[in-house]
């Protein structure tokens, strides 16, 4: 696989200039997303990086039922709705399910493929037909040479607009 760049907003993913994925793991409380916005925003204005704002409004991978997994869709939507108002920001939230890939794209900019579900064929072909840019983190069980099937699987569904994250 070789090197592109993509644009998403005023970032050029794939250059040589530094930008930064950041903001709660977790949608929480609306205050705390907000005070963290404004907080990043001052940060990006500081160091002169771009920064791309992410939280999930549903962290589907928990260890346990008993943690906090996140606002739900419709709710999660709406503060990053917010955010992205307020502040201006590139967004970027994970999607976990086929059905949540079109009403994200509504709102974020960015939608991210969580690792453990990058071979999903029905998950990356509706996040590909969306047309927005699609973050797909390298899943653990992959060898990286293995990434372009995901990555496959976007652009046979029309999508070129693909960045990769190794986490």
């Amino acid at each position: 696989m070789s090197a592109k760049k993509v644009m998403v907003g005023d970032i050029t993913c794939g250059a040589n200039e530094l930008f930064v994925i950041s903001g709660p793991c977790v949608i929480e409380e609306e205050s705390i997303m907000l005070k963290t916005a404004e907080k990043l925003k001052e940060v990006s204005a500081k160091l002169n990086i771009p920064i791309i704002y992410k939280s999930s409004f549903l962290k589907d991978n928990r260890s346990s039922l008993k943690y906090y997994d996140g606002p739900g869709l419709d709710k999660g939507m709406k503060v990053l709705a917010k955010i992205k108002e307020q502040f201006g920001f590139t967004l970027l939230t994970d999607i976990h399910y086929p059905d949540q890939a079109a009403p994200v794209a509504e709102v974020c900019d960015i939608l991210q493929i969580p690792a453990y579900l990058c071979m999903q064929s029905n998950l990356m072909v509706a996040a590909a037909k969306t047309g927005k840019v699609i973050n797909i983190k390298h899943g653990q069980f992959l060898a990286p040479e293995n990434m372009k099937h995901p990555v496959g699987k976007c652009e046979e569904a029309g999508n070129f607009n693909i960045i990769l994250t190794a986490i």
